[in-house]
């Protein structure tokens, strides 16, 4: 969305609120005069002219033949107290499609324009409520998968990047504010680098990189990993796939061959959004269609960030087993499973069956034996013993060597990335340069450089093809 496709002010709705059944259905309007429309087709017009902001009035939405169309409240907010710092009105109505499409419709032909995506946050930027960190933390939110992955975004939204950024300026600014001391009184000095404190600088480059290396566990929380669930037919990758999501998603059974193509959903596994594919298990076949299935399979575990490998704890390891797992080149987890029933196939009593994580001693000898020394976790779907030490062992090569946990919120997109890395570059620069003894107007540029990529992440400093960038990709409602 292009800055210049509306017109600021311009009275603006859009319907907030997902065009389905449910309880109560959002058409949001925002805009100059945008109150005094809504009251020409308001039940009681003086009432809701006369509301203070930040109060809520009851009546009707009438068509302009008197026609009642639905009872609502309608919350008004006047500016700058709004979201978008302009007039604003909310009107809550009853949530069947038909009702507030009929709502939004009458909006339209009462003097409002279709909102564009993302325009009420935009107005919200423009009108200085918010700047492009909170701003992109609210697209964040909406798409976020867990719950860690939006406390990430929540902590962007209430300004701890902002924050981070806002002092790092500072201590550039004061900087900048030194060398022109020296500007106008140069006989102070003997070097370049006398004219500052170096440790300002040294901080601010120490600041820049934590953000920058933030980026790589940030972006894994909001793009989740590839988990691909993968084994012979028969090892209970569909149980355990239905274990992971906690409902009965894929079919189970002790016929070979059940699963012919792969399903996937979202899970989650410790806080990390995963997408997990159950997949058709490995074997030979004539089945041209299951063949096919299991061709997928193979590429699913090529392009995955992890897999993990299901093996039967109640029946022996084979050579096509130890050769998938020889030949992985993704990171991969053994898991043996089926612990809660014995070699006959009869169930176990509860906490006779082998120790969570521990595979059985058989399985280990193998594959200590083909020289191989994957990580191992034998659990059972059926009872969840072994699952959480699965989750640990996973989460742990998902995150290695990321930072991932941090008092403070991290940078929460590539584009902050880009430019925050870009800052940390001219700081370094400007630091070179003055250990090299350049001219002030050298270092000074290369400070000035980096407050101006900084001004980027909030704002401050923003071409308007970032800003379509931004917000074209957020729903209408926001």
């Amino acid at each position: 969305m292009q800055a210049s496709v509306y017109t600021p002010e311009e009275p603006i709705t859009s319907i907030a609120t997902a065009l389905a059944p449910a309880a109560l259905g959002i058409i949001r309007v925002s805009g100059k005069n945008c109150i005094e429309l809504v009251s020409k087709v308001f039940s009681r017009p003086k009432a809701l002219l006369e509301a203070a902001g930040n109060t809520i009035v009851y009546g009707w939405i009438v068509d302009n033949n008197g026609t009642k169309i639905d009872e609502v409240m309608c919350a008004v907010y006047r500016a700058p107290k709004s979201f978008t710092g302009e007039d604003m009105v909310e009107i809550f109505c009853h949530g069947g499609p038909s009702v507030v499409t009929a709502i939004q419709n009458l909006m339209l032909k009462s003097g409002f324009r279709q909102a564009n995506r993302g325009e009420y946050t935009f107005r919200a930027y423009i009108n200085g409520k918010t700047d492009l960190t909170k701003a992109e933390a609210v697209k964040e939110i909406i798409d976020s998968h867990t719950d860690v992955s939006r406390s990430h975004a929540v902590g962007r939204l209430s300004g701890s990047l902002f924050a981070q950024i806002d002092e790092i300026k500072k201590l550039i600014i004061d900087t900048l504010a030194a060398i022109e001391v020296e500007i106008e009184y140069p006989e102070d000095e003997e070097t370049i680098a006398d004219t500052f404190n170096r440790s300002d600088i040294e901080t601010a480059i120490n600041r820049l990189q934590t953000l920058v290396d933030s980026w790589r566990g940030e972006k894994l929380y909001q793009d989740g990993a590839r988990v691909v669930l993968a084994g012979r037919t028969n090892a209970g990758k569909s149980s355990l796939f239905n274990a992971i999501l906690k409902e009965e998603r894929a079919i189970v059974s002790d016929i070979e061959g059940t699963t012919r193509d792969w399903l996937e959903s979202w899970a989650s596994i410790n806080g990390i959004p995963v997408r997990l594919f159950d997949t058709a298990g490995l074997r030979q076949t004539d089945d041209v269609i299951e063949a096919r299935g299991v061709e997928l399979t193979k590429n699913l575990a090529g392009d995955a960030d992890i897999v993990f490998y299901l093996i039967d704890s109640t029946s022996k390891i084979t050579a096509e087993d130890l050769s998938f797992i020889k030949n992985a080149q993704e990171p991969l987890i053994v898991v043996y499973t089926k612990t809660d029933i014995n070699n006959e196939g009869e169930s176990l009593p509860p906490g006779s069956h082998c120790v969570a994580h521990t595979p059985p001693s058989a399985h280990s000898d193998a594959m200590r034996n083909a020289g191989l020394n994957p990580i191992q976790v034998a659990i059972s779907s059926k009872d969840g013993s072994g699952m959480k030490t699965l989750f640990d062992e996973a989460a742990k090569l998902l995150t290695s060597g990321l930072t991932t946990e941090r008092e403070q919120a991290g940078i929460g997109s590539e584009r902050q990335k880009n430019a925050v890395a870009e800052a940390l570059e001219c700081v370094k620069h400007a630091l070179v340069s003055a250990d090299d003894n350049y001219t002030l107007d050298a270092v000074v540029q290369d400070l000035e450089d980096a407050l101006d990529f900084l001004g980027e992440v909030t704002g401050d400093v923003t071409p308007d093809d970032v800003l379509g960038s931004i917000f074209a990709n957020f729903c209408v409602g926001k």
